[in-house]
């Protein structure tokens, strides 16, 4: 679940009567000034374990309640709040008390009344009967300034972020024709300030696996939580569906909501594994209504969002509508670059290690699918070094490598090539693929683009055919299978069929 960053939105007020005092539990005592001691001891031990700036963010305003024969009870102001650090931090809580009074074998968390007294004006009423709009900013203001003199990590820790590798910056990023264009635009929104007129809005960038994804979406995280006042969110889907699940278990959507829709800049990875109709309604409300407020939004996927079958088709068609830009494959010159970039980073922690220029040229050239294939290539050649104690040579890179070396990827075949060739060889228009006429011109060619969508490509019998004009996935599987059986008996088809599949992989 995200950590809570606008705390002081989830006070609750009372009219005119002050908080009745604390009712003691059965078997409950007094506290006594020795209580208190091991309470200040305690939070003393808390705040070394989790650091100040965390400390001061959630721990700050939690109090002693009560001291029962073997329980403790500790109060907070926000059920947010309480939620949050009995999912997070219940068992350190446990331990820290139990350093101070080993008896103790229970911390119970309960949510106080609360009231707002002279935050920001000068003369306030003893008692504030309604949280008043210059209350809330005030107030959220003093979090946001306590958040952002936090270094990068441990604010993005604060907001309730998903890991992040201080490896993957902008600074350690790999330049190459392939991604020249995503790294401009995920550099742009990285260095965007607060208040900036937002220039691509979502940013969707998609790529196969180990094509530097989550390296420029983490990249603008580290760029984003760097600049004072700016709150840069960085989830994966895995985690987004985990924080919603959770907060809909505890009953605490609402500030979870709230939370999410307080980011400055939301970045979302591997969006392809976001899963669940209530989960993907929520991503879409949140989507909207970041993009409405003018804030930043940047996906990453696996695929054009078009291409995103299991997706909601309101988030497709809003992903669709900002800017889309794809990752390929790096060339030789780049992966050869990655390689010496690796071998500068290997050389600091052993300084031994050394990669002849001639090895480094033959590890680019053969192996060709993604960066993480390069990293498993380098990492080889440092194990063999550093456990044979042999020089890095030719023959040993040859024998390290040889199952990532694998035959040249065919090109990638999309469903638009294949009804612009298929339209071109039969002369006619795409419109008349997608369309509902039933010709003798036209109902062949479109199953022989169905037929080839079908074998060329990994999309499903449904996805084909929305593609096709929003036809039923039985109208794909009988085209499919007739061409099929028709290819069996007629050379002069199956001829044709081999010439558009050569056209379309050239």
């Amino acid at each position: 679940m995200l950590k809570p960053h606008e705390p002081a939105t989830s006070f609750s007020f009372r009219r005119s009567e002050p908080p009745p005092p604390p009712q003691d539990l059965k078997g409950a005592t007094a506290m006594t000034s020795s209580d208190l001691e091991r309470w200040s001891r305690v939070k003393l031990r808390l705040r070394a374990e989790v650091g100040d700036d965390i400390f001061s963010s959630w721990f700050a305003r939690m109090d002693l309640d009560g001291i029962e024969e073997g329980a403790v009870r500790l109060t907070v102001p926000t059920r947010f709040l309480k939620s949050w650090i009995q999912a997070h931090y219940a068992e350190r809580l446990l331990a820290c008390w139990k350093a101070e009074q080993a008896l103790v074998r229970r911390v119970d968390i309960g949510v106080r009344s609360a009231v707002l007294r002279n935050i920001c004006t000068k003369a306030q009423p003893e008692l504030a009967t309604e949280p008043t709009r210059e209350n809330r900013n005030c107030a959220m203001e003093r979090v946001d300034e306590r958040i952002s003199a936090a270094p990068a990590a441990i604010q993005h820790e604060a907001l309730g972020g998903s890991p992040l590798d201080p490896r993957l910056t902008f600074e350690t990023f790999m330049i190459g024709r392939s991604n020249t264009l995503a790294h401009a635009a995920a550099k742009q929104v990285g260095a965007a300030r607060r208040g900036e007129s937002v220039m691509f809005n979502p940013l969707y960038i998609h790529a196969g696996v180990g094509l530097g994804k989550t390296h420029l979406l983490q990249a603008i995280a580290w760029a984003g939580n760097s600049m004072s006042g700016r709150r840069v969110l960085y989830l994966t889907a895995e985690k987004f569906m985990y924080g919603f699940v959770s907060a809909l278990k505890t009953q605490t959507a609402i500030a979870f909501k709230e939370a999410l829709r307080g980011i400055d800049v939301l970045v979302i990875d591997d969006l392809q594994f976001l899963q669940g109709k209530s989960t993907q309604a929520e991503f879409c409300h949140t989507l909207n209504a970041l993009i409405d407020a003018g804030r930043q939004v940047v996906v990453a996927g696996d695929r054009p969002p078009g291409d995103l079958e299991s997706l909601d088709d309101r988030v497709r068609s809003r992903l669709a509508g900002g800017l889309v830009v794809e990752m390929g494959s790096p060339d030789e010159s780049l992966r050869l670059e990655i390689l010496k970039s690796r071998v500068a980073l290997a050389r600091t922690l052993h300084p031994g290690f050394d990669v002849p220029a001639p090895v480094l040229g033959f590890i680019a050239k053969a192996v060709t699918h993604n960066g993480r294939d390069l990293d498993g290539a380098l990492n080889r050649l440092l194990a063999h070094n550093k456990l044979t104690g042999h020089p890095v040579t030719m023959e040993m890179a040859e024998c390290a490598v040889r199952d990532l070396v694998r035959p040249q990827d065919p090109k990638r075949v999309k469903i638009e090539d294949i009804q612009r060739t298929v339209a071109r060889q039969y002369n006619v228009s795409r419109a008349d693929l997608l369309s509902s006429r039933r010709t003798a011109n036209v109902v062949r060619p479109r199953q022989i683009a169905m037929y080839l969508a079908k074998t060329l490509t990994l999309r499903s019998l449904p996805e084909i055919g929305r593609r096709f004009g929003g036809r039923d996935h039985t109208t794909v599987l009988h085209a499919v299978r007739k061409i099929e059986t028709l290819v069996g008996s007629d050379t002069a088809l199956a001829d044709e069929i081999e010439l558009l599949k050569r056209l379309l992989q050239e």
